[in-house]
């Protein structure tokens, strides 16, 4: 009895052995991995540049009246969301690099956009992937005065008191008594962002958030994965993929 369409296998089904998935296409994978490596170094250089190049405490007009320059590190994930869970982000960073592939191996190879969004979105998660797990400080947060901080608790002779050189100005101490923490010290994994959207409406900041080239290409890839995704919703398994007219010459 031949088997029929309903008897196909799983990966069959996701395309690992369909003959128009981009995982048995050379050009499909230059694509995804050329795009993420060259992403990759694009956001790592410019953080470097960044750090290195630009003062902490002040400002530096990038395009006048549109995008400046500013130095954060970034505790939380996307935007500064979720700060302090540093170890949940790393996690969460590899289950997408995971199902980043995932997705590759269900589009067709014709799918460029597919392919150039999915290279966009592993550079991002790498970026941000790699600081988290090589840049760790103290995150400190004081509730009298209110004031949170990023940088390394250094010991003290005063077991009341804590002392926290902050990144930003390294050569400063702040001390202040332990009993003024809201919340023990935490060691996390910081994101560097350094580029900040000025313009505001109604007195209010356009985008409130600093940012890095890594987030940049997330929501690229983000916005064109949507995009390719409702131009074909059915990936490398269309029926119609598999029309000779359609496979590359």
């Amino acid at each position: 009895m031949n088997e029929g369409p309903a008897q196909s296998t799983a990966s069959e089904h996701i395309g690992f052995r369909h003959p128009e998935s981009a995982v048995r296409n050379a050009r499909a994978h230059a694509w995804l991995w050329c795009i993420g490596g060259l992403g990759l170094i694009a956001d790592l250089w410019t953080k470097a540049w960044a750090f290195r190049e630009l003062d902490p405490l002040m400002t530096r007009p990038w395009i006048n009246g549109i995008i400046e320059f500013q130095l954060s590190l970034n505790a939380g994930a996307l935007f500064g969301m979720g700060s302090g869970k540093g170890t949940l982000f790393i996690v969460a960073s590899v289950a997408a690099l995971g199902f980043v592939i995932y997705l590759f191996s269900g589009t067709s190879r014709h799918q460029r956009m597919m392919h150039i969004a999915l290279g966009l979105i592993l550079a991002g998660a790498l970026g941000n992937l790699y600081d988290r797990a090589t840049h760790r400080y103290d995150r400190v947060k004081f509730a009298k005065p209110v004031e949170a901080l990023i940088g390394h608790v250094e010991p003290t002779n005063d077991a009341n008191m804590i002392a926290v050189r902050p990144w930003f100005d390294p050569n400063h101490v702040i001390r202040r008594s332990r009993g003024d923490l809201e919340e023990p010290v935490r060691r996390v994994g910081v994101v560097r962002d350094f580029l900040r959207i000025v313009p505001k409406i109604g007195g209010r900041a356009l985008w409130p958030w600093v940012f890095n080239v890594a987030d940049v290409f997330l929501v690229i890839g983000v916005g064109l994965l949507v995009i390719g995704y409702w131009r074909h919703p059915h990936g490398a398994a269309r029926p119609t993929d598999a029309h000779p007219a359609a496979t590359d010459r």
